[in-house]
């Protein structure tokens, strides 16, 4: 049987989930977006509830696509919040709207969202060494730094805690803890 992270369930979503992407370095900005929102709704809640509703995300937020977000109507606004396979959450779902037209400000800025944030990390994955979940920060020095840069540019949701869960998920960090089959030595 595959030993991995404290964190995984038996849940096969979990499983999946850890054993397929996170902590697997992401450059596409499409990926990276989806990210970004699935992380500013877990703001709060457990990831296996962002999982569960993953697909229910992508079906409301057409396929994560930043560029239709950004064009989100009143009236669209308010049919999300009446979607029940979401977090209906007012303030989140008008985050997303806001975060989607700010992701591509990014874009115009440095080219793609990628080159912006993979920028904290001089392009390469920080490799850590953690033994056990003790041993795992919620928040780091950099995470706090991306957390006020994104907030100066009018982010929502991006606190420090969820932007290291961010950076955990897109593989900015790779905190696989020492035991995890998918530990690096």
């Amino acid at each position: 049987m595959k030993q991995r992270c404290f964190w995984v369930t038996d849940n096969e979503l979990y499983k999946n989930y850890h054993d397929k992407e996170w902590g697997t370095p992401v450059y596409d900005d499409e990926t990276l977006f989806e990210f970004l929102i699935l992380e500013t709704f877990q703001a709060g809640l457990s990831w296996i509830t962002i999982l569960n509703k993953r697909e229910n995300f992508r079906k409301a937020l057409d396929n994560f696509d930043y560029e239709k977000i950004a064009t989100y109507t009143e009236s669209k606004y308010e049919s999300l919040l009446q979607n029940a396979g979401i977090i209906r959450n007012k303030l989140k779902v008008r985050s997303a709207i806001t975060n989607a037209h700010l992701f591509m400000e990014v874009q115009k800025e440095f080219g793609s969202f990628s080159k912006f944030i993979w920028s904290y990390v001089n392009n390469q994955p920080i490799i850590n060494k953690f033994q056990k979940r003790e041993d795992v920060p919620a928040t780091t020095t950099l995470s706090d730094t991306i957390s006020k840069d994104l907030k100066k540019r009018g982010f929502k949701f991006v606190g420090s805690t969820v932007m290291y869960a961010y950076m955990q998920a897109v593989g900015m960090v790779n905190d696989h803890t020492a035991g995890c089959f998918k530990y690096s030595n």
